[in-house]
């Protein structure tokens, strides 16, 4: 394949660019970066968050439950502003919760999965009243005891590992040997320890994979899950409440990736929502997004400290690196390392063009953010912009590695 032919990146349009310069919440990134006074940082855009959810919420069926995942992106600002903008948050951990609670959502939309939840942490769950999605007999035997102990009623759903997974999925949650879930062949016995440690029983949390780009791939892994909560539920000891089917949308990080078709997925939720309702007009249908929430609405933002040219290759050296951002440098999950979607901030577009890769100040050949892209001709002072940073960026990264500064946060 010819140069000129190789893929690109799907277009980067949801950041405004004036003057040669990317725009985040109206400002000039380079105006950000004085407000905060340092570099780097991230920086979120609220505009774009809420074009996403209104996207989100044009294709959904009347009576679907959109959840906001914290784990993609738990800054508190941003959280908040989450809040009020879903009909319910999902968290992980014990501090998701207690940031879940900080940020003014109702507890009974609020719901818990996660494979290693500890007795301190399904205490917090039964004290605040949210919805536990159970992962083990090891997690029933220890709720009902806390029930039994405190007098509090438990709000308890089945997290299943299903036998189908995600198909064409970054990362598979469900279908085969899983540390997620009950296998799906022992959930009948899970229900009736349920039915005789006399739990209140609401529903299912069926979740497949994530990071998809292909809309029939999710569609059929939707229908899956609504049609085997369906047949899980003859064993139920109470009516289904709630069918919790995940997300799995993802979004474009790579060279030759597409946009997701969210018309076509809304048309295929229309049919699992029509389905459930025929099956169970009790339950109610819940999705389950945090990367295509908020991912595109990121900025990772790092200043050029040096420009190196070894043996004809320009590197450009910056403050910011895989502690910060460690997915961009590809040692978060890649097995073929691939440039997230970067840009020279402040001349986006003009000015003499090269070949460049954008290193960081670590001692480690892995902190690479770019290599040899395409960019603008950078030099000490430039600003470097990473695209597609809203998820999965500073909370997901070795902060402490090397012990540089930890970067700032902003949501405008």
């Amino acid at each position: 394949m010819s140069e000129l032919a190789m893929p690109v990146h799907a277009p980067m349009d949801l950041f405004p660019v004036q003057d040669d310069c990317l725009l985040a919440g109206g400002l000039p990134v380079t105006r950000v970066a004085d407000c905060i006074g340092s570099t780097p940082f991230y920086v979120y855009d609220r505009r774009i968050i809420d074009e996403r959810v209104r996207a989100v919420r044009s294709v959904l069926p009347g009576g679907v439950k959109l959840h906001y995942a914290i784990k993609a992106n738990p800054m508190p600002a941003l959280l908040a502003h989450m809040a009020g903008k879903v009909d319910g948050l999902d968290v992980a951990s014990g501090r998701e919760l207690l940031a879940a609670l900080s940020s003014g959502a109702s507890p009974g939309e609020i719901s818990f999965a996660g494979p290693g939840k500890s007795v301190g942490e399904l205490e917090q769950a039964v004290a605040a009243g949210i919805l536990l999605n159970v992962e083990s007999l090891r997690e029933l035997h220890a709720v009902a005891e806390i029930s039994k102990r405190t007098g509090r009623a438990p709000r308890v759903a089945l997290r299943v590992n299903p036998e189908f997974e995600l198909k064409n999925s970054g990362m598979r949650m469900g279908g085969g040997a899983k540390q997620f879930g009950i296998d799906v062949a022992e959930v009948p016995a899970a229900l009736r320890a349920v039915r005789e440690l006399r739990l209140p029983f609401e529903g299912f949390h069926i979740y497949s994979g994530s990071q998809n780009l292909r809309a029939e791939s999710i569609c059929e892994a939707q229908w899956l899950a609504v049609e085997l909560a369906i047949r899980l539920a003859a064993d139920a000891p109470g009516p289904l409440r709630t069918v919790n089917i995940g997300g799995g949308f993802g979004i474009p990080y790579f060279p030759g990736e597409k946009h997701l078709d969210l018309n076509a997925v809304g048309a295929g939720l229309a049919r699992c929502a029509r389905r459930l309702a025929e099956a169970m007009p009790q339950a109610h249908l819940v999705i389950e997004l945090g990367r295509y929430l908020v991912g595109e609405a990121g900025l990772y933002i790092c200043r050029v400290i040096d420009r190196k040219v070894s043996r004809g290759q320009v590197f450009l050296v910056t403050d910011g690196g895989l502690h910060h951002h460690l997915a961009a440098s590809g040692n978060f999950g890649q097995v073929l390392r691939k440039n997230y979607p970067v840009v020279i901030a402040n001349r986006v577009r003009g000015g003499p063009r090269e070949i460049a890769s954008v290193v960081g100040p670590l001692c480690t050949p892995l902190d690479l953010l770019a290599d040899r892209m395409e960019l603008a001709e950078a030099h000490p002072g430039d600003l470097v912009a990473v695209y597609q940073s809203g998820a999965y960026g500073l909370t997901a990264s070795p902060r402490d590695f090397l012990s540089h500064p930890h970067p700032a946060e902003i949501l405008l």
